[in-house]
């Protein structure tokens, strides 16, 4: 009872390239998303060296690691790396490298697009780093409020650096965004309609339409501030009758959508990777397909509550904090369709599984945080400590980084040919559990005890010691952890296990072809009838997947 057939039309095999050329004049999706992915690699090494800077100038009061000039900029392109160079453009190389295997497609829809969205955003980060060799890197926070982004309060270059850095990122992030949605639009298999495609499409596909909607208002920003900066123009200028909230409205109204941006992928990931190792299809597909749109409709109208401290109206705030509660209802919806598929499921405890079951536990306690940011009476009190650092930080690193790391172990055979050794892997996730919740979670008791964000020093008498002192514990194991990470993806590709096409017993298209796929991904296209289509070729006798 085979429920993914082929096409007549076969496709003519493309010649194989190899050596450093072909990787950098390539347009297959497969390499691309690779070079997306090993670049945010090497940028989240960067940022991860800086987060360490950082813990260790705090570990002791009056302590003398870093001067206040280097710490802020190291806090400010430490935040910058994480979210423009690591956190949006990793995910992005995942969905270059799955979405057009997922759909039984060759390639993108835009193959020269998908290049250049590649090499603007390459050349975006490293002109952003070029900004420590000419004169000092930007200092301003990864938000860089207005006026402090004035040129009367920031001399030199390196804002400029700031600017020009994250807008050829930003363009880069934004071309790939609209291939992404045309692809999963107009390049699917046969058979496979939006309500067949695998949840991680469906992610991808509302993840690249709120970029498409979020870049283009920080890239207005950006620009203004530039000719604030060199042309003489006051739109955010004070004192000549310019708008500092202006600021705040247009960067946050890029800046929450990019929290579900980054979250999104994630969540896709983990309704792939639960199902697999529990043996189950997804718990209510179409609830969890449509939290993802709601999600991405509700998250355009949550912005301001970043800006409860800045003067408001009373009603304002009132709606943005319902709108905040309100956004957590389809994100609860997809914690409960997650704990469905593994109740009464056949659970294997792979290093995928174990990664995508920390990602359920950090990503709740970041969510329960964030409905307690939500009240503006708790904001008010808490805005600006490092309360709120935990809360993002357990939103974001434990949330995404987690479900990354799942992601990696579950699709690296797919992506070489290889395993990823399992013994490393454990050691690898409860390092980092550990680590994680080690460093992150006494933020949240120094930020109650009144510890703001972003100062480089603090004096004994604060009691705030021994919370810094465990957080830089917490990131020193951390560090461990990511060291063994990439000394197994180090030896893994060198000397990996061969895992054969479909080492996990899958059933989405990506796993039909061979692995690595060949440079035109499948020999014929499949026709689809199913969202499970690998899995009941595989197995047309179990009766509990041959239901829609």
């Amino acid at each position: 009872m085979a429920v993914v057939e082929q096409s007549a039309s076969r496709a003519a095999p493309l010649p194989a390239t190899a050596g450093l050329s072909a990787w950098v004049s390539t347009v297959d999706h497969k390499r691309i998303g690779i070079l997306y992915v090993a670049t945010s690699l090497a940028f989240f090494a960067i940022g991860g060296i800086e987060a360490m800077l950082i813990r260790w100038q705090l570990w002791a009061p009056g302590a003398r690691v870093l001067g206040p000039e280097i710490f802020n900029q190291l806090f400010t392109m430490h935040g910058t790396t994480m979210v423009f160079f690591v956190g949006m453009p990793i995910l992005i190389g995942f969905g270059n490298y799955l979405v057009p295997l997922m759909i039984g497609a060759r390639d993108m829809a835009f193959p020269r697009l998908n290049a250049m969205s590649y090499w603007l955003f390459a050349f975006g980060g490293t002109l952003t780093y070029a900004s420590f060799f000419a004169g000092g890197a930007p200092d301003v926070g990864w938000f860089a409020y207005a006026p402090l982004t004035e040129y009367a309060f920031s001399r030199g270059h390196s804002t400029d650096y700031w600017i020009l850095g994250l807008m050829t990122s930003g363009i880069g992030t934004l071309a790939g965004a609209v291939n992404l949605v045309t692809t999963i639009l107009t390049f699917r298999a046969p058979g496979m309609t939006l309500g067949k495609v695998p949840l991680f499409v469906w992610m991808m596909l509302v993840d690249g339409v709120l970029l498409i909607f979020a870049i283009p208002p920080l890239t207005a920003a950006q620009i203004m501030l530039l000719f604030d900066r060199s042309l003489g123009a006051h739109f955010f200028d004070t004192q000549a009758g310019g708008s500092a909230v202006l600021w705040q409205h247009m960067f946050w109204f890029f800046g929450h959508p990019e929290v579900y941006i980054l979250a999104l992928p994630a969540f896709g990931m983990i309704s792939e990777i639960v199902p697999v190792f529990s043996r189950k299809v997804i718990f209510g597909y179409e609830s969890v397909a449509a939290a993802t749109i709601a999600i991405g409709f509700i998250s355009m109208g949550v912005w301001a509550h970043h800006m409860f401290t800045v003067g408001l109206s009373d009603a304002l705030d009132a709606i943005f904090s319902g709108v905040t509660f309100l956004i957590a209802v389809p994100t609860g919806i997809k914690v409960f369709n997650w704990i469905a598929t593994l109740y009464g499921g056949r659970l294997r405890m792979a290093t995928p599984m174990l990664f995508a079951l920390g990602f359920l536990g950090m990503f709740l306690m970041g969510g329960l945080t964030g409905i307690m940011l939500a009240s503006v009476p708790i904001d008010w009190q808490v805005s600006d400590s490092y309360f709120v650092v935990a809360h993002f930080h357990y939103v974001l690193f434990g949330g995404t980084m987690f479900a990354l790391m799942a992601g990696f172990y579950y699709w690296f055979p797919k992506a070489t040919g290889r395993m990823m050794s399992e013994r490393l892997g454990r050691w690898h996730f409860w390092l980092m559990l550990l680590g994680f919740n080690l460093t992150f979670f006494p933020m949240h008791i120094a930020g109650l005890m009144g510890m703001p964000r972003r100062i480089y020093t603090y004096s004994a008498d604060r009691g705030w010691t021994v919370w810094n002192q465990l957080s830089t514990a917490g990131a020193t194991v951390l560090g461990v952890a990511f060291a063994i990470f990439f000394w197994n993806l180090f030896l893994s590709l060198r000397r990996g296990k061969p895992g054969g096409d479909d080492p996990w017993d899958a059933w989405t298209l990506e796993w039909a072809t061979t692995s690595p796929p060949p440079p035109y991904n499948f020999e014929e296209i499949p026709l689809v009838r199913s969202r499970r289509p690998l899995w009941d070729l595989k197995h047309p006798e179990d009766p509990d997947w041959m239901h829609e």
